[in-house]
């Protein structure tokens, strides 16, 4: 390989600059991260967010976390099994991300003013004072970026640069973690041609397999194909412009996102749903992917939609509205699931999908907490570290519906704190919020009336 490929910066000022440089900021582990900087009890711990129930996903997982293969996405089961005892679940807090994610767009916009936010943690930027500029300037540029955000939220950033979107999130990604990756003009070809095919944008599952039956499994064996037959393989305009991709050739500009009006998933079944279960299957399986997109969206939605058509293709719509703006994916959940008709009388059903509407930056306290109340499962917690955690109460246990791993509280004499564990009468509280540092760990009878459910926010102070 020619060493100058192999250099971050290469020695001839050609090969150093571009026409345009867009950006990728990443923030690492972001999730996690925010539960670290505002509990730094958790920090340098494994940490995962998301549900600790039988059925709990992964939304996050700190890179103490990832060291053992928990990821995102993953069922928290597998996650909790991966890490061990070591391992601290706590449940996630769209309402404090939300603001986090509102502090790091702020600062960004300070020095790149257009910005096309992706999710609540990675955005798209093409400065205009960089186009022209060497990798060096770049480099530089980035630098003051993740210093920048650094210094306003206390988290990290990862920045990848590239001539155009795609090669910004693949620089980004090889950034990761806590780094900065700037592709230059003259190494893009090598980088992108060993890369496998799935990493090109828009290249899901099915496109990757079919690609890969053909021998296909490169993005310099795709972008080596005549177009007529990327055209052939994958269609129209999609195959033309993944081929343009592959050879490097990525003009799309950097704008502000148009927000969606509705964000949703829905899937057609091989096999007709004809029973009431069958059905309530398909809704879980829905919501949970529409609440996937929600999250990375960054907004809270008021009012969910259940799609169901029929097998002769005619299409029922049901919809049920909240009377407060939310991303907890209980009360989603239970909303999509009254909507519910039963096959046996609505008739065969073929497709199902679930939709969220009245979609909102603005998160409300449950007006009806019974709706959203997170139920604690029927198991006992573990413990983590050196600190001691009561036992969970079971399902008809005492103080079931008080207080959960996890929940915000205050008290007037000790602050603002979060639940380690609770059960047996007692609960077990560590007060601390992002500017106290690591902080102490009281034990408290259940029925304590100092003790009080405290606005997440909160732990931000």
């Amino acid at each position: 390989m020619n060493a100058t490929v192999r250099q971050p910066y290469p020695p001839d000022h050609a090969d150093r600059v571009a026409r345009r440089w867009v950006l990728h900021i990443d923030m690492d582990a972001f999730f996690a991260s925010v539960e670290q900087l505002t509990r730094p009890t958790l920090r340098g711990r494994p940490v995962l967010v998301g549900g600790a129930g039988g059925r709990g996903v992964v939304a996050g997982a700190s890179y103490e976390a990832r060291v053992f293969g928990a990821r995102s996405a993953m069922p928290m089961h597998q996650a909790r099994r991966l890490v061990g005892g070591a391992a601290v679940v706590v449940p996630a807090r769209g309402v404090v991300y939300g603001v986090v994610s509102g502090r790091v767009f702020d600062a960004l916009r300070g020095r790149i003013p257009v910005l096309e936010t992706l999710s609540f943690d990675e955005a798209f930027g093409e400065p205009v004072e960089l186009a022209g500029a060497s990798t060096a300037a770049v480099h530089e540029f980035c630098a003051e970026l993740r210093s920048l955000v650094l210094e306003r939220t206390g988290l990290v950033a990862s920045v990848g640069a590239g001539t155009g979107k795609q090669l910004a999130k693949i620089a980004s990604g090889l950034a990761k973690p806590d780094g900065i990756r700037v592709i230059s003009p003259v190494e893009q070809r090598e980088l992108l041609e060993g890369l496998p095919v799935r990493k090109l944008w828009g290249i899901g599952p099915v496109a990757e397999a079919k690609l890969r039956s053909l021998g296909i499994e490169t993005v310099g064996a795709f972008a080596a194909l005549p177009e007529q037959e990327a055209v052939s393989i994958l269609g129209g305009s999609v195959g033309s412009s993944m081929h343009r991709l592959a050879r490097g050739v990525d003009d799309r500009p950097v704008a502000e996102r148009a927000e969606a009006k509705q964000i949703s998933a829905e899937t057609t079944f091989a096999t007709d749903i004809v029973t009431m279960a069958g059905l309530r299957s398909a809704i879980e399986a829905m919501t949970a992917a529409a609440h996937r997109r929600l999250e990375k969206d960054g907004r809270a939605a008021r009012t969910v939609v259940l799609k169901l058509r029929k097998s002769d293709m005619s299409i029922v719509t049901r919809s049920f509205t909240l009377p407060y703006a939310t991303t907890d994916p209980i009360t989603l959940g239970t909303a999509a699931q009254r909507s519910a008709i039963d096959p046996a009388e609505l008739g065969p059903i073929r497709l199902v999908g679930v939709g969220f509407g009245g979609l909102s930056t603005v998160r409300q306290e449950s007006l009806f907490p019974e709706l959203d109340q997170m139920p604690i499962e029927d198991v006992t917690e573990t413990g983590w570290g050196s600190e001691p955690v009561a036992e969970s109460v079971g399902a008809s246990g005492a103080g079931r519906a008080h207080w959960f791993p996890g929940m915000d509280v205050s008290h007037p004499e000790f602050g603002h704190g979060w639940v380690q564990g609770a059960g047996l009468g007692v609960v077990t509280v560590r007060f601390e919020t992002s500017s106290t540092g690591p902080g102490p760990a009281r034990t408290f009878s259940a029925d304590d009336i100092g003790l009080s459910r405290a606005d997440p926010l909160g732990s931000l102070h």
